[in-house]
């Protein structure tokens, strides 16, 4: 019995230990992927990362690794008509990869001006090798739209989509769409490309290839169209081939907000008393551009006491604006001025409760209320143009109202 509790004892132990190094050999993790950037895999050298600071050269920061001063203008002149030393610039990020040796020895110099673009500069031979790389661009197509739910820079930042783009798309509708008054509820659609530097890195908008907005009840779409091949100037154009660019553009200023308008009976908030108002206040932070809604010449710039500093630009024969309370004037008199060329900054001189622009206009030498007029709209495109434009834009018109489900 004694012989048989033993030979079970021991079984009982073998397959405990034989189960035990099952448990440690599972447990093993696999080794880490190596870290490759720039062609060069880091876990060949001692590597360093860093930024160009104030008073920092080519020269400074490689002497820094231990590399005298003669050798520093031999490496200049061996390097200099692949890499100007010149180019480094404050804050931009660079690498230096050392050997893993005692001896700690400079092998490789890089040097990003901006996020695709990189310079090598190799020491591993005897004389110094440098070379520049661009990093590969992938394009992502990407189309967003629905409701409004807030304003436009809002919209695309909940989509993950750079504030920029908000610039060009306002740009791109500033002659038809006057993006104050776009509302809560209205629909748009957007389809543009994205760029990613290597695959993954985000690197802004590419193209907006197109775009509507609902506005003041009306669908407003924007299709980019290249006339002239040869100069591949991009103008961008209706659903029915109508050009978005009109004589005049909805606004003196980007992203503001209305706070008075044109009327022969305002309650003036600084002298206290009833008056007319022959003008649309945008109010807008100090120092906020001002741009010329049309091309034309300036005829007056000045002070009054009124008007504060101001700027009126004559367009033709019919058409004048005017532009108070200024902070600075940018422009002289007699100066020719192009459509949303800044002329001026936003202000409070004069007579104005707080910073603000207050946009007049004239008619035949009359007064009127800017935002009642038919303006004169641009030209239509026309025969092969337009049969051209019809066929480029049919895909992405069918694409913009699904979207919106027009």
């Amino acid at each position: 019995m004694k012989k048989a509790f033993v030979i079970i004892i021991l079984l009982f132990s073998i397959i405990s230990c034989e189960k035990t190094e099952e448990k440690i050999e599972t447990k093993i993790s696999k080794p880490k992927t190596k870290k490759v950037e720039f062609g060069f895999n880091y876990a060949d050298f001692n590597v360093v990362h860093d930024t160009v600071q104030k008073g920092d050269s080519f020269g400074s920061i490689i002497q820094g690794q231990n590399i005298g001063e003669k050798q520093v203008y031999d490496i200049v002149e061996q390097v200099k008509d692949s890499f100007s030393v010149r180019t480094i610039r404050y804050n931009k990020p660079y690498t230096i990869l050392r050997s893993k040796n005692k001896t700690n020895k400079l092998q490789v110099f890089i040097y990003q001006p901006d996020a695709l673009t990189y310079y090598v500069v190799d020491f591993r031979d005897s004389i110094a090798k440098a070379y520049k790389k661009v990093k590969p661009v992938t394009l992502k197509r990407k189309i967003i739209g629905g409701v409004l739910k807030s304003s436009l820079s809002e919209t695309l930042g909940n989509n993950s989509v750079e504030a920029a783009l908000a610039s060009r798309i306002t740009k791109v509708f500033s002659w038809s769409i006057d993006f104050f008054k776009l509302k809560k509820g209205d629909r748009y659609g957007l389809i543009f490309t994205e760029r990613f530097i290597n695959g993954k890195t985000y690197d802004g908008v590419e193209e907006l290839e197109a775009a509507f907005f609902e506005y003041k009840g009306k669908i407003v779409y924007a299709f980019p169209f290249v006339k002239d091949t040869l100069s591949g100037k991009i103008e961008y154009y209706d659903d029915e081939g109508k050009t978005l660019k009109n004589f005049f553009l909805k606004t003196p200023i980007k992203f503001s907000r209305i706070t008075s308008r044109f009327t022969m009976n305002r309650f003036h908030p600084v002298q206290h008393t009833w008056k007319a108002h022959k003008g649309t206040d945008y109010a807008a932070p100090r120092g906020t551009p001002i741009s010329t809604t049309a091309s034309g010449t300036v005829e007056q710039t000045g002070y009054t006491a009124g008007n504060g500093n101001f700027v009126k630009v004559k367009h033709n024969g019919t058409y004048s604006t005017q532009y108070l309370h200024m902070s600075k004037i940018l422009v002289r008199r007699g100066q020719r001025v192009n459509q949303g060329q800044t002329i001026g900054l936003v202000g409070s001189t004069g007579l104005a409760s707080g910073p603000h622009v207050c946009y007049r206009f004239w008619k035949n030498g009359i007064q009127v209320d800017a935002l009642r007029l038919n303006l004169p709209t641009g030209e239509s495109l026309a025969g092969n143009y337009k049969e051209r434009f019809f066929k480029q834009i049919q895909p992405l018109k069918r694409e913009l109202d699904s979207i919106g489900n027009l």
